[in-house]
């Protein structure tokens, strides 16, 4: 079985491979985290883990969902892989101290570097297309040798880039990012722009985002709910096709980036 979070698709694309390759079906975290996460595995079924990296850190939503799973781990071979537009820090460190205190630990654990998605600060941007491009057919062959390693089952098998300071990125960043940064506060729409095709809330993971008519016989625009689920995944900004949705000033004249948007790979 394999518990995945994906927002602009990156992990959906890495999930499917692995559905592929493995035979295990795989569980959306966002559409079972509101039930009792009470699952049963078969006898040599695998446990896998697959989710972005959000601030050098796991993303909340996943965390909250290893706080509330309930199932029988032992004897059960456990993975997690983790997609990047570049380094994860100590990221899987957080992870695995979440996983033990459910009684598990990680025998195998792989970072994916994959296309940029993350336009929340000033510095940071997609990548060009021919660097999208270059990542995804880099991603496609790292991946299958990871699922090498799956499918043999191989225990103690780490392949992670952290980068440089991953103790800083982590820790005094990545806690600054869930202080400041994880916030549908600063999302705003561009009402001339908006065409109230709804996209960007049926792309909303945690169901963040309700078409609402903001005045008396007014369009349907998006109106972010405020209610703390928000994981500032940027998959609303990303979807939308005319760009009416902004993030404060940080996102003006930036690009956007999904799976789908511009590859001839299968997501």
């Amino acid at each position: 079985m394999i518990f995945y979070f994906s927002g602009t698709g990156n992990t959906k694309w890495a999930v499917r491979e692995l559905e592929k390759a493995t035979g295990e079906e795989s569980v959306y975290i966002p559409d079972v985290l509101s039930s009792d996460c009470r699952f049963e595995l078969q006898a040599d079924e695998m446990i896998g883990f697959a989710f972005p990296i959000h601030g050098w850190r796991p993303p909340l939503l996943v965390l909250k969902f290893i706080e509330k799973l309930k199932m029988d781990f032992s004897g059960h071979y456990c993975y997690a892989l983790v997609t990047a537009g570049d380094s994860i820090g100590l990221a899987m460190d957080y992870f695995s101290r979440s996983l033990f205190s459910k009684g598990m630990h990680l025998d195998a654990c792989f970072s994916l570097i994959m296309p940029e998605s993350y336009v929340g600060l000033p510095f940071m941007d997609v990548d060009t297309v021919q660097r999208e491009k270059q990542k995804k057919q880099k991603a496609s062959s790292d991946l299958q040798r990871f699922i090498d390693v799956l499918l043999k089952k191989q225990k103690g098998f780490s392949e992670l880039i952290l980068g440089p300071l991953p103790w800083f990125f982590s820790g005094p960043v990545g806690g600054f990012f869930v202080r400041h940064l994880i916030t549908d506060k600063p999302f705003r729409v561009d009402m001339e722009k908006c065409i109230s095709c709804g996209k960007c809330e049926k792309v909303c993971p945690v169901d963040d985002i309700h078409l609402s008519h903001v005045n008396d016989g007014g369009p349907l625009v998006p109106v972010w709910q405020h209610n703390g689920n928000c994981l500032t995944c940027f998959s609303c900004y990303h979807h939308c096709p005319v760009k009416a949705i902004e993030y404060g000033h940080r996102t003006k004249h930036k690009g956007q980036y999904f799976f789908n948007r511009n590859t001839n790979m299968k997501g």
